[in-house]
């Protein structure tokens, strides 16, 4: 998920993400949801932390972009997390 420059810190995609973990964990059943990004994508880690992911892991030097080779940070989230972070409010 990519949110424009000119809207980022804005709740947007911390919103979007909760309705997308909403869909898939309440609609669908799922168990668990996973995510990955680059070690360096300090923003991208601290929504994900904000939204209640655990990191799982990290596959040091994984992907070659650039020039260089990256980490790659694996988090986690399990439905009963999910849900008791974020309830249905009505």
């Amino acid at each position: 998920m990519t949110v424009g420059a000119e809207h980022r810190r804005q709740g947007y995609a911390a919103e979007a993400a909760v309705l997308l973990l909403r869909f898939m964990f309440d609609e669908n059943r799922y168990h668990k949801c996973q995510v990955r990004t680059f070690a360096h994508n300090e923003a991208s880690l601290a929504l994900h932390r904000q939204l209640g992911f655990v990191e799982e892991g990290r596959l040091r030097e994984l992907v070659y972009l650039s020039g260089r080779y990256h980490d790659v940070v694996m988090m986690g989230m399990l439905a009963d997390e999910f849900a008791r972070l974020h309830p249905v409010t009505t």
